[in-house]
């Protein structure tokens, strides 16, 4: 891996503030990460050589908002896409839409997040109880949708294990920019190996509340506001489940709906009505210590629809998609003496259409096979894991529908594709709590439909999007580098990566413009975009570490991370496009009893590293408190907090949105919210 170009003093001063004093104590604050990862470690290893972090109980509690990205936003290498408040998707490491992979359960999830940026993900942070970040490729095990990373939501609407007697958790949350107004429930109960679990929750927002910016719309300027327009929403959902477990695994079944009503803020009178239906399989079982020890399967099918509603009341645009997938996995036992392993197989449909006057894509239908493989052995101190994933991929357009008025996709016709990915990495155990990783791997990605037949205006990024038929697979190398410590309650570690594409797929300015109608009779002329395949490189670092300032009936704990990528378009030499700046962040955690309490700031700099279609965007600082009580009275367990975000009140932008929200968007400003959780 060539050198990188990264500025290191914010990375030395970041070390020196988390080796500022020496750590011993064994408890951490709620805040912290929790650092055992499950998702991409289906041997169970103890450490992975991949970067990852978790988040679940209290930590998870303290971090949640309305959507998964903001809900992640700040975690090491990973940014939200900020749409609003509405739709945010994850985006890692400077990538995001179809190469970072969501998963529901380890299960494929079923939307059109991936599509368009105004679409929401079909899935509330609220009634998830755990969230899973793997950073950096993850194609080995999920396919070429998970070259930037993987985001796997976690919960137990399929009881893993047996249940005892009855039992829930209920959580009412309220404030905030947006003033929400949330209530989520859950109850479970299970005797003799039968197991059932019901959940509801419930969130209404009012518009964003922001600090005093001035909109910029189609390069115009509008009144000075403190609201973002067209920002509230409606959701609610909820789930059935059953299982019978015992000893040596589970088998059981959810089925589960999801509804958001919310506003688009780049067009104030549109509403995006929101359904999805999921039914979900999933088991698990122990064979024995020979031959093939486990097997695990999970299967779901899901039923997704979102309409665009016009002021008046019309629908313009009807989006939907059926999929199903199915994922079987089996673990073996150490073979010849060499190592244990596990081999697997996926299958994934899709069908896809957008029917209405916004309609950009055809109706399609993607495939997709899979086998893959994982092996590890262990050679005293260095671990190694080697492992390769064959796919077969087809995505299919139906074309122009029959007396089409406006024909714009052609005839019906389909691409296949077949990628192939693989990995080598080591980790290697030292002495004093430290241990090094290296990754190793090549990847391969098949378009996404929207790649490949996209041809229309596209109203959320404000161009015109043709697609390319010809394209051919998206391919890259990555190589990823670490160190970590881990001593009681304090850790370190960091990591140098940088990834490569001979063939980035890539959606860029043509130069041209495209005379489009307008509504009101009238023409304009819409920037055209294309995409196409292009040599492309991102590199850069994540530092993150805790430690232990003080220890005695009060704790005090530091905690610090720093990351940074960059991008660039080895074609034009000009910096990708939606990248996260440089970032630190530098906290202070204390606990007493059952009191915690903590105080923060995020800087961001400046994001000039921009292609000439964008502008830079300006560096913030955010200052954040919060502090919760924990209690036990009556059989139930409770927590109660009180979150201040933004204290200063300081009008910030992200870098990660595009252009055209940016203007309309800012974070969110000074807001307090509060909330209780209880369990029972």
């Amino acid at each position: 891996m060539k050198q990188l170009n990264i500025r290191f003093r914010p990375v030395a001063a970041a070390c020196t503030c988390l080796f500022a004093a020496h750590a011993h104590a064994q408890n951490a604050a709620p805040v912290a990460t929790d650092r055992v990862v499950i998702t991409g470690n289906p041997l169970a290893s103890t450490e992975l050589a991949q970067p990852s972090a978790s988040l679940a109980g209290d930590a998870l509690t303290l971090r949640r908002a309305g959507t998964l990205g903001e809900t992640l936003d700040g975690l090491p290498g990973v940014a939200a896409t900020w749409f609003g408040p509405n739709a945010n998707r994850p985006a890692i490491r400077g990538l995001d839409g179809d190469r970072v992979r969501l998963l529901d359960n380890a299960g494929a999830t079923t939307d059109a997040s991936n599509v368009s940026f105004d679409h929401a993900v079909a899935l509330d942070p609220l009634v998830v109880e755990r969230v899973e970040v793997l950073r950096g490729p993850a194609s080995l095990l999920y396919g070429g949708n998970a070259t930037g990373g993987v985001v796997n939501t976690l919960d137990n609407r399929i009881p893993r294990a047996a249940l005892v007697g009855l039992g829930g958790r209920a959580e009412l949350r309220g404030g905030g920019a947006a003033n929400e107004r949330s209530a989520s429930g859950l109850v479970e109960a299970g005797a003799g190996g039968l197991n059932w679990h019901a959940d509801a929750f419930r969130r209404a927002t009012d518009d964003l509340q922001v600090p005093r910016f001035v909109p910029v719309e189609d390069g115009v300027a509008g009144p000075p506001t403190r609201r973002v327009r067209n920002s509230a929403a409606r959701a609610e959902g909820g789930a059935l489940g059953a299982s019978w477990a015992d000893a040596k695994g589970y088998l059981g079944a959810a089925v589960d709906t999801y509804r958001n009503d919310y506003g688009v803020t780049v067009e104030p009178d549109v509403q995006i009505r929101m359904r999805r239906e999921r039914l979900a399989v999933a088991g698990e079982r122990n064979l024995g210590e020979r031959g093939f020890t486990d097997l695990s399967l999970r299967a779901s099918d899901t039923n997704y629809q979102h309409q665009e509603v016009e002021g008046d009341g019309a629908v313009g645009t009807t989006f939907s998609s059926r999929g199903q997938d199915v994922r079987l996995e089996a673990r073996h036992a150490p073979l010849f003496g060499l190592g244990r392993g596990v081999i697997g197989l996926q299958a994934e449909s899709m069908r896809f259409s957008a029917l209405g006057e916004e309609a950009f894509v055809p109706d399609t239908r993607t495939r997709s096979v899979a086998a893959f493989a994982l092996e590890e052995m262990q050679l005293g101190a260095l671990r190694l894991s080697a492992g390769a994933r064959f796919e077969r991929v087809s995505v299919g357009s139906e074309g122009d529908a029959p007396g089409a008025e406006e024909p714009r996709f052609g005839a019906a016709s389909t691409r296949r594709f077949a990628p192939t990915s693989g990995s080598l990495s080591a980790v290697w155990t030292l002495a004093g709590g430290w241990s090094t990783s290296a990754v190793l791997g090549a990847t391969e990605r098949a378009p996404a439909y929207y790649e490949l037949f996209a041809n229309g205006v596209h109203v959320a990024t404000a161009a015109y999007e043709r697609g390319d038929p010809a394209l051919g697979l998206e391919r890259g190398r990555h190589a990823d580098l670490g160190v970590q410590w881990k001593g009681g309650s304090s850790h370190f570690e960091a990591h140098l990566f940088e990834m490569r594409f001979s063939r980035y797929l890539s959606l860029d300015a043509s130069g041209a413009t495209i005379p489009v109608a307008g509504e009101d009779g009238g023409v304009s002329d819409v920037p055209e975009y294309r995409f196409r395949a292009v040599p492309a490189r991102l590199w850069g670092a994540e530092i993150e570490g805790r430690h232990r300032l003080w220890e005695g009936a009060t704790t005090l704990d530091l905690q610090a991370t720093l990351d940074t990528v960059r991008g660039q378009n080895l074609g034009t030499g000009e910096p990708l496009p939606r990248l996260a700046p440089m970032r630190v962040s530098l906290g202070l955690d204390a606990a007493h009893g059952p009191w915690r309490a903590g105080l923060g700031a995020r800087h961001a700099w400046a994001q000039r590293q921009v292609p000439s279609t964008d502008v830079a965007t300006p560096g913030y600082t955010l200052v954040n408190a919060w502090i919760s009580r924990a209690w036990v009275a009556g059989g139930l367990d409770g927590l109660v907090f009180v979150k201040l975000d933004n204290a200063t009140n300081t009008l910030a932008t992200s870098a990660s949105s595009i252009r055209t929200l940016r203007d309309l968007a800012p974070l969110p400003g000074r807001n307090l919210s509060a909330g209780v959780r209880v369990a029972f």
